[in-house]
């Protein structure tokens, strides 16, 4: 049985830290060149460092990005970028393009390459070449059912890792590879600058009568015809396992921390459920709520069972959002927690407690101190120290969330 990896993303240090403290077997991340989301702050040099250092003291891999489709005038600086990932220590890089599979190759003979979602790879015939090429892990289209990863898994190398998405946003377009950022507003999707006019909401409007604008369906307010809801595969992680995925993915570079935490920690529990016993796995429902507790599209299961019937929604484009964290703990010391705020909330608030690999915890925040151990009403200040008595114990990092 192949152990799956919990694989979560990271967009800058504070969501780096949220995947690891959450339970994350490996972390991707990006620099400020050759990733496919240029909207992060993501990592310098100094930064990457740290990372990688980080998540090695706790046996964590680094997977380092370098997916986009460079142009001819960025090619001179890739050879930097592969000799830092090197200095650093990264673990992988993932690449789409067959030229710089090669310039890896080359600079970095002992580096484990990784080929991106981006290069669309649907059956075991290109996933064979990738592999003869020096890839170490595939990185499916979103496209794919079961079945068909089952093949290419029956069919490829077992030395050849499987690496499939299995929550997050899900793109139109083939495999994330679009334009229609770029035709409307010139921000190139694949060079991670998309502004996702997919999400838009859309009229038509016939030539001969301009300014009368026709809805595409009843709703007035336009309709996004090209909106997909959100993967989630967490009450499948028994077949994901049973058709060879070595890797589950989850997406969100550019989501929040807390997004980062609440959904690594559901997946990397989710994943120690199934191996209690993979042969009656049952996801608890409090672990398939977790799910629900970040800011999320509609969910589906993408193209897993196959060609999806349900896997877009036509009323709005907006997120359902029903938590907020409102704080970080800092420490805890002789029954005392405390805390960094994050959102405003009053003493007397209910709020949920949520500690890597456990259960969340109901609490009534009775009693709110500032720093200097005055009784405060409220946290209302961004980012202000503050404190409660506990009898329990929280690890530094816990997240504290309030329903909206």
């Amino acid at each position: 049985m192949n152990k799956l990896e919990v694989l979560a993303p990271a967009g800058d240090e504070e969501r780096f830290g949220a995947a690891i403290n959450y339970g994350a077997d490996a972390v991707y991340l990006g620099r400020k060149q050759f990733g496919m989301r240029a909207s992060p702050m993501n990592f310098d040099f100094d930064q990457l460092v740290r990372a990688v250092g980080e998540a090695h003291r706790r046996g964590i891999k680094v997977y380092l990005t370098c997916n986009t489709l460079p142009r001819n005038n960025e090619i001179p600086f890739f050879e930097k970028y592969v000799s830092e990932a090197v200095e650093a220590g990264v673990d992988a890089m993932i690449v789409a393009d067959i030229g710089l599979l090669s310039l890896v190759k080359k600079y970095a003979p002992d580096m484990e390459i990784h080929i991106s979602t981006q290069t669309g790879i649907v059956n075991y015939v290109t996933a064979r070449e990738l592999y003869n090429m020096g890839a170490k892990r595939i990185v499916l289209a979103r496209e794919l059912s079961l079945d068909e990863i089952a093949e290419i898994r029956a069919k490829t190398s077992p030395d050849l890792d499987i690496e499939a998405f299995v929550h997050g946003a899900m793109c139109v377009s083939f495999s994330g590879r679009c334009l229609l950022s770029q035709y409307l507003v010139n921000r190139d999707a694949n060079r991670g600058e998309c502004a996702q006019p997919c999400r838009w909401g859309y009229h038509l409007m016939e030539e001969k009568r301009p300014g009368e604008f026709f809805p595409v369906f009843e709703d007035e307010h336009g309709t996004y015809i090209l909106n997909s809801k959100d993967m989630c595969m967490i009450e499948h992680i028994d077949k994901l396992a049973q058709v060879g995925v070595t890797s589950l993915k989850i997406e969100g570079r550019a989501k929040s921390a807390y997004y980062v935490a609440v959904v690594t920690n559901a997946y990397r529990m989710a994943v120690d459920e199934y191996y209690k016993d993979p042969d009656n796995f049952a996801l608890p429902d409090w672990i398939r709520d977790e799910v629900y507790k970040v800011s999320h599209r509609k969910y589906c299961n993408g193209f897993f069972f196959g060609v999806p019937e349900e896997s877009q929604y036509y009323e709005n484009s907006g997120y359902i959002r029903n938590y907020d964290v409102v704080a970080v703990v800092e420490k805890c010391e002789n029954g005392t927690v405390y805390c960094t705020q994050r959102n405003r909330f009053f003493a007397g608030d209910e709020v949920e407690i949520l500690a890597p690999s456990q259960k969340p915890v109901t609490v009534v925040l009775d009693k709110l101190f500032d720093e200097n151990g005055d009784t405060i009403e409220t946290a209302n200040h961004a980012m202000m120290k503050f404190s409660f008595p506990s009898e329990m114990e929280f690890p530094t990092g816990t997240v504290i969330r309030k329903a909206t």
